[in-house]
């Protein structure tokens, strides 16, 4: 797998070099030493760039990613790649020459890149055959939380096989999981569940577990080497006073730019709102950020005016959603509708990386299913996150809890960049745009009914 991989690196790479070539001189070849170490310079800013953006978007996540998850995923970085060696090389030189042969490189990789997915898929199945799975389960809502999973060509590497309804001690399992070759856990008790990740590391066999809330927040746990006994320590998730800083200042830099930038964007939609009906073009809704601390977000109205006049609150089913307008479906597709919460960032309400913002009567209901919800309002609210890269725009909430988790107790810098490009990568898949049942009120009602308090989640 790894020849396969730097094989379509290094064809990447050739492409970029003659196309380069031609570029700055108007042939694939040159001769003599001028501009040599420029030249590669540009090689190895490429290069570089590349492998930042493979590792953001998975471009090499072979066997868990359909050919056209991982095509675009290619592609998309070797787009975001020529367009920054483009735009600094240009810079550099206070000349900005015609890019169209670029148009023809991005055209050869994107052949490459559904060649090398398609290849890159079948060898991993070929050299990992099919793994006779076991589900454990403790609940109905434990073994329906899997689904969530199996959407991606998964089954191509853990089929399962069986499945046990199971809560009960280790012990009393173990000789039950003789001849399985991969083990998926959602829901069981802690105990059994550490049992099971022994039993997985003692006998090589890969075990994927579906988290808890308590897992999430132990990820974050650090050791305090003072004490004669490893003790982890956990508390209240806090910004450091210097990533604070640069934080809040990408958001202004990013979001002064972003204004600037899609400026024109935002006044086309805003004549063909306008256009429509004639309402309202900008739609103010109360959501919560921080501590609970309530503000109006802003958005670009996609549904009739009055949509909500019985004052029932309700998610969005998607296209199925007959309050939408035809103006509506199409920003919403393109994500048009959130720009205007760019000056929700620029005004400090939201930052760019956080948890999404709920409505206050929503949250209460979540809340009142399960009181962790709450533990998202530990950070800002923000545009994207963990939920909207990786998840779905339907994403149940105890999911999106699990998210949002994830990304506040491993929030940095870094991770920040990360998911602000990552976040382009999801225009193009159309399951995140997926809406739930038409009429729904809250997400719970597409879920069974179970109890997930905090005495639950310590199970």
């Amino acid at each position: 797998m790894l020849i396969v991989k730097v094989t379509h690196y290094l064809v990447c790479m050739v492409f970029f070099f003659f196309s380069w070539m031609y570029f700055r001189y108007g042939k694939f070849t040159i001769s003599g030493p001028v501009g040599f170490r420029y030249n590669y310079y540009a090689l190895i800013g490429y290069g570089v760039l590349l492998v930042i953006f493979y590792r953001v978007y998975n471009a090499y996540l072979f066997g868990y990613m359909r050919v056209r998850s991982l095509a675009v995923a290619q592609f998309l970085s070797q787009i975001l790649s020529i367009v920054l060696v483009y735009l600094i090389c240009s810079v550099a030189w206070a000349h900005f020459s015609a890019p169209w042969i670029f148009g023809i490189l991005l055209f050869e990789q994107a052949m490459a890149n559904i060649v090398w997915s398609y290849l890159g898929n079948r060898y991993y199945f070929h050299l990992n055959p099919t793994k006779k799975t076991v589900l454990i389960y403790r609940d109905e809502r434990d073994r329906r939380r899997v689904s969530l999973i199996k959407s991606k060509p998964l089954d191509r590497v853990y089929k399962i096989v069986d499945e046990i309804q199971y809560d009960g001690r280790f012990e009393e399992l173990r000789d039950r999981l003789d001849g399985y070759e991969a083990i998926l856990v959602s829901g069981v008790n802690s105990r059994c569940r550490n049992g099971i990740a022994k039993y997985c590391k003692e006998n090589r066999i890969p075990g994927l577990f579906l988290p808890h809330v308590g897992d999430v927040i132990m990820r974050e746990a650090q050791h305090i080497p003072a004490f004669y006994a490893p003790v982890l320590y956990v508390n209240r998730s806090k910004l450091r006073p210097e990533y604070a800083f640069v934080k809040r200042a990408i958001d202004i830099a990013a979001s002064l730019l972003g204004i600037i930038v899609f400026s024109p964007i935002m006044l086309i939609v805003t004549i063909a709102i306008k256009a429509y009906d004639g309402g309202h073009v900008i739609y103010k809704q109360k959501r919560l950020t921080k501590d609970g601390k309530e503000f109006w977000i802003l958005k670009f109205r996609s549904m009739r005016e009055n949509a909500e006049s019985d004052g029932v609150a309700r998610l969005s089913t998607g296209d199925k959603d007959d309050r939408i307008t035809p103006v509506g479906k199409f920003i919403r597709k393109c994500r048009l509708d959130e720009l205007p919460q760019l000056f929700n960032i620029l005004s400090g309400d939201m930052t760019i990386v956080g948890p999404r913002p709920e409505r206050p009567e929503i949250a209460k209901q979540y809340c009142e299913e399960f009181p962790d919800f709450s533990l998202r309002l530990q950070v800002k609210a923000g545009l994207t996150g963990y939920a909207q890269v990786y998840g779905r725009y339907n994403t149940e909430p105890y999911e999106k809890l699990e998210f949002d988790l994830l990304y506040i107790h491993s929030m940095g810098l870094l991770v920040d960049i990360k998911l602000m490009f990552a976040t382009l990568g999801i225009l193009f898949v159309p399951e995140s745009t997926e809406g739930i049942a038409t009429g729904t009120t809250t997400a719970m009602e597409t879920t069974i009914e179970n109890d997930l308090s905090t005495e639950n989640v310590d199970r």
